[in-house]
C-alpha cells in the first residue's frame, strides 16, 4: 500500500501543482444557451477562460474534475485545501438560480476522501472515486463507487462490482454506449469496460498513454493529459486522440499553445453538449489549479486537419 500511497501522492502533486439552464421550452433548449447556463458565465471561443472565478474555480483552493448533468442544470466537481481532504461540491440550477456549492458527503464518511465525480449521460447516476487512509497515512487503495437518483436526491453509495475495482481506480467515465473508461494506479493504463447489460464484467486496456482519459461524447475522440516530451518546462498537456476508420486511437496530438502552457494542464473532460472542454489550470502559486474552459472547436480544427492528411 505505501506504494500506492506514493502513487497517489505523485498524482496529488499534480491537483496541487495543477441544457442549457432550467429549459424555457424543449425546442430553444436544443439550440439556444440562455444566462443560466454553466452559472451565467459568458461561453469562451478559442481562447481559454478561468471558469467562474470566485464562485467555482476559489484562489487558495484546488478544483479538480468536473462535471455536468446532461440538462446543464447540475455541477459537480471536487476540490481541496492544502492539508484537507479531496471533498466533492455540488451546485443546482433552482428557480433560475445556482444554489451555493455545498458538500456531497456521498459515502458519508465511510471513506475519508471523494473525488472525480461524473454524472452519466443518462442523469441517472453518479460514478466518483474515493479512498481512505490508515494510521500510518497509506492509501487503502483507490476505488469508484457510484449513487443512483432518487425523486428527493441520491441513493447510498455503493462500491461498484467489477474487475475495475481490483486494483486503484480512478478518473471513472462513460461512453453513451454504457462503456466505461477508467485510469488504473497501479499499472499505469487506462482501461474500458464494454456494458453487458448494465454489468462489467471484464476490462480492456485502452492502447493511450497519459492519464485521466475522458471519451468525448460523440464517442470519436478521447482527451487525456501527458507529459511533453518536446518541452521539458512542461510537466502536463492536454492532448487528444482521434478514432480511426478501424477503430483504432490515433497518435495523441498536442492541443497546442492556446490551451498548454508553461502551467501544468490536467483532467480534461467534455461538456454533455460537447460544445465545451474543461481542465485543471495550475496557475495559482502553491501548486492549486482552476477550472478553465474553452470551445470544443479547438478540437475540430486538429480533428479536420487530422482527417485530411
Amino acid at each position: 500500500m505505501k506504494k500506492t500511497s506514493f502513487i497517489l501522492l505523485l498524482v496529488s502533486s499534480l491537483f496541487l501543482s495543477f441544457c442549457t439552464s432550467k429549459k424555457q421550452n424543449k425546442k430553444d433548449s436544443d439550440t439556444s444557451i440562455t444566462e443560466e447556463t454553466y452559472l451565467g458565465q459568458k461561453p469562451p471561443g478559442l481562447t481559454p477562460k478561468i471558469f467562474a472565478p470566485g464562485i467555482i474555480s476559489i484562489k487558495g483552493r484546488g478544483e479538480n474534475g468536473i462535471s455536468f448533468s446532461p440538462d446543464l442544470d447540475e455541477i459537480y466537481f471536487s476540490a481541496m485545501k492544502k492539508g484537507e481532504n479531496d471533498v466533492i461540491y455540488i451546485s443546482k440550477l433552482e428557480d433560475n438560480k445556482w444554489t451555493t456549492p455545498k458538500k456531497a458527503n456521498f459515502t458519508k464518511g465511510k471513506e475519508a476522501k471523494e473525488m472525480h465525480s461524473f454524472v452519466t449521460p443518462d442523469g441517472k447516476r453518479i460514478y466518483f472515486t474515493a479512498y481512505s487512509e490508515d494510521s500510518n497515512g497509506d492509501s487503502t487503495g483507490t476505488k469508484i463507487w457510484y449513487v443512483d437518483r432518487l425523486d428527493n436526491g441520491w441513493s447510498n453509495a455503493v462500491k461498484l462490482d467489477s474487475p475495475i475495482n481490483d486494483r486503484d481506480a480512478f478518473f471513472l467515465n462513460q461512453a453513451k454506449n454504457g462503456d466505461l473508461y477508467y485510469f488504473n494506479l497501479a499499472k499505469w493504463r487506462t482501461y474500458y469496460a464494454p456494458n453487458k447489460n448494465g454489468k462489467y464484467p471484464e476490462v480492456r486496456e485502452v492502447g493511450i498513454v497519459g492519464i485521466h482519459a475522458f471519451i468525448a461524447p460523440s464517442q470519436d475522440y478521447i482527451v487525456a493529459n501527458i507529459r511533453n516530451k518536446e518541452n521539458e518546462e512542461r510537466k502536463s498537456d492536454i492532448y487528444v486522440y482521434f478514432k480511426e476508420k478501424d477503430g483504432t486511437w490515433s497518435k495523441p496530438i498536442n492541443l497546442g499553445d492556446t490551451v498548454n502552457s508553461n502551467f501544468s494542464e490536467t483532467c480534461p473532460s467534455i461538456t454533455p453538449d460537447g460544445k465545451y472542454l474543461f481542465y485543471n489550470l495550475y496557475n495559482e502559486e502553491g501548486g492549486l489549479s482552476n477550472f478553465s474552459w474553452v470551445s470544443t472547436e479547438i478540437i475540430s480544427k486538429l480533428k479536420t486537419a487530422y482527417f485530411k492528411k
